[in-house]
């Protein structure tokens, strides 16, 4: 895909979004585009039966939609089993201030990650080789005030997943299609002590597949040591 239909398809997506885009930042993804297609020659980046403008709807796009909700907000984005950099990479990328920390466990996918990074001289950004259900602290995730994943579990599983992030008062943002109900309940959220904030309902262009933001907050917040802190008493 020669750079002009890049912009062009990119732009009316973002357009459609209402995600401020400018052409520096259409220049460092096409970039990224270039060498995420180079790399997935070798290594297991997105589906191989994908084209090439599929690639930028399905991901690059949809990625961008992010900033919807992050947007003029401080704080980092935490993108969990961040795989080819989507969405963390794409918001840096578009958004140099963001602070971003892509976790991700498979050292293929770490490697090219890193690649992107030098390869787009993007500062403010990491990558943590890991997974976050093993339990280990990740460095910077008290700093988070965005917690994403992107295909990452099932939205029940994902939230208990990022129980932790509960005591920093951190939203954690799944990303999920129209049928995104059929994978969690009350009792899924409660269990993770969670509430749903917002849902953010958006489609893609050219295929009009329809995509969500879900936005949840801790229902109360919790002390370092992970005991509830109720109303009216002290940290």
């Amino acid at each position: 895909m020669e750079f002009e239909r890049f912009e062009e398809l990119f732009l009316s997506g973002t357009d459609s979004l209402s995600v401020a885009t400018d052409h520096d930042q259409v220049h460092r993804l096409y970039r990224y585009f270039q060498e995420l297609r180079r790399w997935s020659r070798k290594v297991n980046l997105v589906s191989k039966n994908a084209d090439a403008e599929q690639i930028v709807v399905n991901h690059f796009i949809d990625s961008a939609a992010l900033l919807k909700i992050t947007d003029g907000q401080p704080g980092a984005l935490l993108d969990i089993g961040s795989g080819a950099g989507f969405p963390g990479l794409v918001c840096k990328a578009m958004r140099a201030e963001l602070p971003v920390l892509l976790v991700e466990p498979r050292l293929k996918r770490v490697s090219f990650l890193r690649h992107i990074i030098r390869v787009l001289d993007l500062k403010g950004i990491d990558v943590h080789a890991g997974r976050l259900e093993d339990g280990a602290d990740i460095p910077g995730e008290s700093d988070a005030a965005w917690v994403v994943g992107r295909a990452v579990a099932e939205v029940g599983d994902f939230l208990q997943m990022c129980s932790r992030f509960r005591r920093y008062r951190t939203a954690v943002v799944c990303m999920k299609g129209p049928r995104f109900r059929d994978e969690f309940d009350e009792q899924c959220e409660a269990a993770g002590g969670w509430h749903l904030q917002t849902i953010v309902n958006y489609s893609l262009p050219r295929s009009g597949a329809q995509r969500n933001l879900l936005v949840f907050r801790g229902r109360e917040p919790l002390r370092s040591d992970g005991e509830m802190v109720r109303k009216g008493t002290r940290q």
